[in-house]
């Protein structure tokens, strides 16, 4: 059975994003994804990821090395946010 997306609270003025964790930043946060009401100060990629860390420990301790893409394309710190972005969090992955 797929569990159902996590969605926000429609009748929040605030912000809604959903914030997709990949890889070993999945296991360590221990979510695959969630749904984020953001306060009026965060409306940037950069105030969302200085967000997150305070909300995870596991994404502080990785921030440096992960990527963060917003609606399917890399994204700056300085990109603005909007409804309903889609935002992924992508450590580095080994492999062989």
């Amino acid at each position: 059975m797929i569990a159902p997306r996590p969605q926000c609270d429609t009748e929040q003025p605030s912000l809604c994003v959903r914030v997709l964790y990949f890889a070993g930043l999945r296991d360590a946060i221990g979510v695959g994804e969630e749904a984020i009401v953001l306060p009026p100060e965060v409306r940037s990629v950069g105030a969302l990821a200085a967000h997150l860390a305070k909300r995870h420990r596991a994404f502080a301790e990785r921030r440096s090395h992960v990527r963060i893409a917003r609606n399917e394309a890399f994204a700056l710190d300085d990109d603005p946010l909007a409804e309903g972005d889609v935002i992924a969090l992508i450590p580095p992955v080994a492999g062989g």
